[in-house]
Order: structure tokens, then C-alpha cells, then sequence
């Protein structure tokens, strides 16, 4: 039997490497993916994406932010009633505390100690301003003028913050086994999704119906 294809939504490109990088990762393929115009727009459209998991398996990635206390609490409210296929994963409290739970490389890209990386991640309360402002500490000029914001810009983040990140996770840097290690969100994700993967859960008809949160 082939590898499981699946269509997937997203906030935004990084979201998009990191889901693809999880894939290859388990072994199942990642074929369409929609979103990537923010959290309100793929909230708004998570409805129809659910109704399609009613017919083949479906892959939503959202952050947490502080919308809620917890994942569970965020997956109740935004899908009250997920479909077979549907498995919507949430990032605490957002995908930078996947990244950052890579301490060793994350460390060696922004050009910093590794002790200077969080241990536990998922308990900061904004991991994409947490990992710029481990940027503000890097002594490689290249690395602030790319991740840190242009002082009277108005941004959360600098010009090439996206494209830095997205060369972190594609460039083969960002070790998925070590990460899982340090994200309890992470590992949930990845053993949802290999359920997914796996010959005995490929089959609508076999997916859990009650994702995990």
C-alpha cells in the first residue's frame, strides 16, 4: 500500500514546512494545502475543512496563542463536532515552541548559548517573541537584521523572519526526534499523526473518531 496522502490547512508558510517536515518524518504525504492567511481566516473556513473530513482524512495545524487554558479547551470551542477524519493539532502556544524545543540547534542558529534556550517551551506564553528576543542577543548581525524587528516598524518580527525560520526547518537542521523530547504538543501531534500513517488507520473507515488533544 501507497503512503497516505492527505490534504492539510495552515496559518501560514512556516506552519506548512514544519507539518511537511512531520510528514516525511512518520511517512505519509502531504498533498494540498490550503489557509495560510492567518488564524481568523482558517477558523473562519475550519467548518468546510471539517465537512471534507467527512469523506477523507484531514490535517488542520493551529496555534493556541492565549485563546484558552489548554488544547483541549481550544479544539472544544473551535471544532465542537470533528469529523472521522478530521485531526486538528494545536502547537502550545504556538510552532516556534517546536522549534526552540531543538535547543542545541535552534542555539547554533540564532548564534547563542544553548543554556539561553527554555527547557519547557510549551510553557512560554509567546514562543514566537520568546525566539526573537533570544535573536536581540546574537552577535551575528545577519541574524538581527533577519529575525529582529526594525526599530519604529511596528512588526513583531524582522523583514526575513519567515524565510529564517523556513531555512531552520528545511535546511535539516531542526531534529524532530530531539524536539519531541522537550514539547509534550509536539509529541501528541506526533503520535496522532502516526496513527494516521499507520496500514491499520489509512482506511476513513478505521480513523478515530475523537481526536486526542
Amino acid at each position: 500500500m501507497g503512503a497516505t496522502v492527505v490534504s492539510a490547512a495552515v496559518e501560514g508558510d512556516l506552519d506548512e514546512v514544519v507539518l511537511r517536515r512531520i510528514a516525511d518524518h512518520i511517512g505519509f504525504s502531504v498533498g494540498s494545502v490550503y489557509g495560510r492567511r492567518g488564524k481568523p481566516h482558517l477558523l473562519q473556513t475550519l467548518a468546510g475543512y471539517n465537512n471534507a473530513a467527512q469523506f477523507a482524512p484531514w490535517i488542520v495545524m493551529l496555534d493556541l496563542d492565549r485563546d484558552y487554558e489548554c488544547a483541549p479547551k481550544g479544539l472544544t470551542a473551535w471544532l465542537p463536532q470533528r469529523a472521522e477524519n478530521m485531526f486538528c493539532r494545536v502547537a502550545v502556544r504556538a510552532i516556534e515552541a517546536w522549534l526552540l524545543a531543538d535547543r542545541d540547534r535552534i542555539a547554533a542558529m540564532l548564534g547563542i548559548s544553548a543554556r539561553r534556550i527554555p527547557t519547557e517551551p510549551d510553557s512560554l506564553d509567546d514562543p514566537k517573541r520568546h525566539l526573537v528576543d533570544l535573536a536581540r542577543k546574537s552577535s551575528r548581525v545577519e541574524v538581527k537584521a533577519s529575525i529582529v524587528p526594525r526599530r519604529g516598524s511596528g512588526r513583531a518580527v524582522g523583514p526575513s523572519y519567515n524565510a529564517k525560520m523556513i531555512e531552520f526547518v528545511t535546511a535539516g537542521r531542526w531534529r524532530i526526534n530531539t524536539a519531541r523530547y522537550s514539547s509534550a504538543s509536539l509529541q501528541r501531534t506526533l503520535d496522532r499523526l502516526q496513527e494516521l500513517a499507520s496500514e491499520n488507520s489509512v482506511r476513513p473507515s478505521r480513523l478515530r473518531s475523537t481526536p486526542q488533544p
